[in-house]
């Protein structure tokens, strides 16, 4: 016979178990800290992992593979260089670019995040000015 104890946390598990099951990949987002920013060599993007069930940053994801070009102006072979930078805030993703003209770039981004299976990849666009 199960006991009382035992049967919460059945039911614990179980929940919990549940509401894994339910999220997905499409649950989390990125976000650029600076939509818009000036042109040039070095420069700084600044990007936000969001699960958008709990509105709360993720803190403890790997992002694996990056690409910076200018695909939402035509421009899908301009691609620049990306190169990871450390983090100065948890759930905040730094990365050094060239944004060598004006014009909008698109910064795709795929991560692996602790307890998804599936790989997390969004699609963010940023603005250089002159």
């Amino acid at each position: 016979m199960l006991s009382r104890i035992s049967i919460a946390a059945l039911a614990a598990t179980l929940s919990l178990a549940a509401s894994a099951a339910m999220a997905g990949a499409g649950d989390y987002t990125f976000e650029p800290l600076n939509p818009e920013m000036k042109k040039g060599d070095d420069v700084t993007l600044a990007i936000r992992l969001t699960n958008k069930q709990t509105g709360k940053a993720v803190t403890d994801a790997v992002i694996f593979k990056t690409r910076v070009d200018m695909a939402p102006d035509g421009m899908a072979d301009m691609e620049s260089p990306v190169a990871p930078l450390p983090s100065k805030e948890p759930g905040i993703y730094a990365f050094k670019t060239d944004l060598p003209m004006a014009g909008r770039y698109q910064v795709t981004l795929s991560a692996k995040v602790q307890g998804e299976p599936e790989t997390v990849t969004g699609k963010v666009i940023v603005k250089a000015t002159k």
